[in-house]
């Protein structure tokens, strides 16, 4: 189902989140060797040695590097305070190298002799994999063996049977262990989001999160905040006009009613922090050819949302056009006026299922004079009003 929402704050697209290069990397390095040594980028074109570290990394010390994807570093030794030598032949100060990669994770090991150990999430990931295989291989051999040793004939469904059941054990302890740290990071997230959601609403000079990127359609622009597959965050400016929002206004003027919120059990009641006025706006899909405003705004809004999603979805059996209008609170009450923080379809991060809510969208008419941000805390996306967006 799609959502939709006029209010008099702004549109956002919302279908279920930094602002980095998508080549930015964090490099940890690991100073194992047992020496201080210094760390310097190598500029691609003048190969000059730009000192990183400050400026020595101790032994025992670790030392964080943000660089960019083939970026090229020189660790080197340093001489002993006291001798003022390196451990090198005839006491030359050794030197090794490491280049950035494209996998996330990565981990740079200086290890004795001053030789690096490049890691990274793949390169550990298939360590674990050929460990668990040489493992299993071993059982399969000892498996054979066995057989051997009874002058049995060797049966190979058996020792399939002995490495299929050794590489399963194997790959189901991995999943289990990744999913504990998973669920370990995704809530120090929630944890961090939710201690820093008071701040972000209260700091009025706080700008919209800075786009991945911006594209056209039909004209308008759209700035693109999240594209995973099973979350995205859209803004398009200029979606509405100063006519549909009005149609919409009039419509939903004689049927307004106190707005409510989900009660979490599948109905819902007022809420203490909103003091908003909502109506259900039937759409004429009848009255579409004939140029009907509301039909018209809400053929976009498929059009748009079929342009981001691979669904195809039609109009019939969706919900009605929900107008929510703000009255406010002012600067001197002691409670904002806010729409708490709630999920309007499932926030596990996995793809969407049928028959559920797969996108909101949110359409400003008006926007306040102060406040009226949107925030997806999990994301760490903030996104100010502007009208008709």
């Amino acid at each position: 189902m799609i959502r939709l929402l006029t209010t008099t704050i702004t549109l956002l697209l919302f279908l279920r989140a930094s602002t980095e290069s998508p080549d930015a990397r964090s490099i940890q390095i690991l100073n194992e060797s047992g020496r201080r040594v210094d760390v310097s980028w190598i500029h691609p074109q003048t190969e000059e040695l730009v000192l990183q570290s400050t400026p020595d990394v101790l032994a025992g010390a670790s030392f964080s590097l943000n660089s960019f994807v083939s970026h090229s570093f020189l660790v080197r030794e340093m001489p002993g305070k006291k001798t003022g030598e390196c451990e090198g032949s005839e006491g030359e100060c050794r030197v090794d190298y490491f280049s950035v990669n494209e996998n996330h994770d990565q981990v740079i090991l200086i290890k004795e002799g001053i030789e690096v150990e490049h890691t990274d999430s793949k390169s550990i990931a298939v360590k674990s994999a050929n460990t668990l295989l040489d493992e299993c291989k071993s059982k399969a051999d000892r498996s054979l063996k066995n057989i051997d040793n009874t002058n049995n004939p060797v049966d190979p469904l058996h020792v399939l049977d002995t490495l299929t059941a050794c590489v399963q054990k194997g790959v189901a302890t991995e999943i289990e262990r990744a999913n504990e740290e998973i669920a370990f990071q995704a809530q120090v997230r929630k944890n961090m989001a939710s201690q820093l959601e008071n701040y972000t609403c209260a700091d009025e000079t706080l700008n919209t999160t800075e786009a991945k990127r911006t594209e056209t359609w039909r004209g308008k622009k759209v700035s693109v905040m999240i594209d995973r597959p099973a979350s995205k965050i859209h803004t398009v400016e200029n979606f509405l006009t100063e006519d549909e929002c009005k149609a919409v206004e009039d419509a939903a003027r004689p049927i307004l009613h106190d707005a409510t919120v989900a009660d979490g059990s599948g109905g819902s009641h007022k809420s203490d922090s909103r003091k908003a006025k909502q109506a259900g706006i039937k759409v004429h899909w009848d009255k579409e050819a004939d140029g009907d405003l509301i039909a018209r705004l809400s053929r976009r809004v498929y059009d748009y949302v079929n342009h981001v999603l691979p669904f195809d979805i039609m109009e019939d059996g969706q919900e009605d056009l929900m107008s929510i209008q703000y009255f406010g609170r002012g600067l001197e009450e002691d409670q904002p006026d806010r729409y708490m923080p709630h999920c309007d379809g499932d926030c596990n991060g996995m793809l969407f299922k049928p028959g559920n809510r797969m996108a909101t969208i949110v359409m400003y008419c008006e926007i306040p004079k102060v406040g009226g941000a949107t925030r997806f805390r999990n994301s760490n996306v903030h996104i100010k009003p502007k009208q008709y967006a």
